[in-house]
């Protein structure tokens, strides 16, 4: 997913929005809804990329389900993408 992304700026503004959810994860981004229920989206980098990831609340840990650009109604959208791998 981040190696997809081809501009080493974008991808480290990714990398570092991604560590900041180890802290209150729960507190960022908003939680979604219908297949996506669970998960929890994230802006970043200028408010074009999302990163949508998960807490597993025994051990407090965030995964990252994907990360990428908010394409609505195309089949590379982000939220297309998370939803077809959490099938």
């Amino acid at each position: 997913m981040l190696f997809a992304i081809r501009d080493r700026r974008v991808r480290k503004l990714l990398q570092s929005r991604a560590m900041k959810l180890k802290n209150s994860p729960e507190q960022q981004g908003k939680p979604l809804v219908r297949e996506l229920a669970g998960c929890r989206s994230v802006r970043a980098v200028g408010q074009r990329y999302r990163i949508i990831y998960e807490i597993n609340g025994d051990r407090q840990e965030v995964w990252v389900v994907t990360l990428g650009v908010r394409k609505e109604g195309n089949r590379g959208d982000v939220y297309e993408i998370a939803s077809r791998l959490r099938d």
